[in-house]
């Protein structure tokens, strides 16, 4: 009788037996096609909290329920770092899992109510376009709109259109006209000045905006917080938003990537240094995020830093208690490389209301 657990044996039937694979190729997606996606996930006060613990988001309206009330709020709500990731995550499935390089994440909206602990998530994805890498052929381009949406009522709580690099099945033939070169007789051509906003408020947006104003200058300044990656950030987070892409969870496969090691899951990255950036303001609401890129990958042992750069702000806002302003975040390692970009675009509490 066959001992199918003999080393010599086991390793021979491993040889010959095919593997049940996950995840879609570059060749199946079409544009036009909705992918409705199966997990669902419901948002929970210990997945919210544990989320926004972990990547220092510490703003009070979603931990306690009188600094909710005063901006608004029913009850301390879903913030929306932990809405975005877990949405992200329940596509990751059925659109990314097979890997491949996240090119970027942009108009990432919040258009719905408040979202409550106890909604249940239900998301769906259409394809937008594919298109040929030039440069990588074994590699295709797929942008999907995604759509996280309360599953009782059909109402959109976030949305966001996102590019991978999904691998083909087969490779095609480029002519490499996608690789980019540098010109290295340019020179960097920053600002004479720095200003640094004198305090998180509205106003204080305003004043270093005027400040910077008419001169070669701009408003820009550094967090000082960081936050070393480790096996809660890397493995913990991405997987309770049902984020199975092996890049965060199989050291054996990874082991032979660029990385070394599983990485983190880029938006742990991004809402840990919108972390850093939301300790020096009076965040009153998120409004959206746009032109999100990641640059290179984070690994546990890493620290996440954050600088910031303020662009305009306007008095408008949802609130007479507040003003929009629109700021540029980058995240860098500690090696100063950096490793997420993007706008986004907050209501700050103003001072003098």
């Amino acid at each position: 009788m066959t001992d199918w657990t003999d080393p010599e044996t086991f390793s021979q039937a491993l040889e010959r037996a095919d593997t049940k694979e996950k995840g879609n190729c570059f060749e199946d997606f079409e544009e036009g096609d909705v992918v409705e996606h199966d997990p669902g996930l419901t948002l929970t006060q210990f997945g919210n909290e544990g989320w926004m613990s972990q990547t220092l988001n510490h703003d009070p309206a979603y931990w306690r329920s009188d600094a909710a009330e005063a901006r608004g709020f029913d009850e301390p709500p879903i913030h929306p770092d932990y809405l975005t990731a877990a949405t992200l995550g329940i596509t990751v499935e059925d659109l990314s899992e097979k890997g491949g390089y996240f090119l970027g994440r942009t108009d990432v909206r919040f258009p719905g109510t408040p979202v409550y602990a106890g909604t249940e998530l239900h998301v769906e994805s259409e394809v937008v376009s594919t298109a040929t890498s030039s440069s990588r052929p074994e590699y295709g381009i797929v942008s999907w709109r995604t759509r996280g949406m309360a599953a009782e009522t059909g109402e959109i709580l976030c949305s966001y259109e996102r590019t991978n690099m999904i691998p083909r099945r087969e490779p095609v033939a480029t002519d490499g006209s996608g690789e980019t070169t540098t010109d290295e007789s340019d020179t960097p051509e920053l600002p004479e000045a720095f200003v640094t906003p004198e305090g998180g408020y509205f106003e204080d947006f305003v004043a270093a905006l005027e400040e910077a104003e008419d001169r070669d200058a701009a408003v820009a300044y550094r967090h000082e917080r960081g936050r070393t990656q480790d096996d809660v950030t890397v493995a913990s987070l991405p997987l309770a938003t049902l984020n199975t892409a092996k890049q965060h969870h199989n050291v054996d496969v990874m082991g032979d990537s660029p990385s070394g090691d599983i990485v983190t899951y880029g938006d742990v990255t991004r809402s840990t240094a919108l972390g850093h950036a939301r300790s020096d303001e009076e965040t009153w609401r998120e409004v959206g995020f746009d032109d999100e890129g990641f640059h290179t990958f984070v690994a546990a042992g890493d620290t996440v830093y954050a600088f910031t750069r303020v662009l305009e702000a306007e008095d408008r806002a949802s609130s007479d208690e507040a003003g929009t302003v629109r700021f540029e975040h980058i995240a860098f390692n500690q090696d100063d490389e950096p490793v997420y970009s993007g706008t986004r675009t907050a209501e700050i509490q103003k001072r003098t209301y």
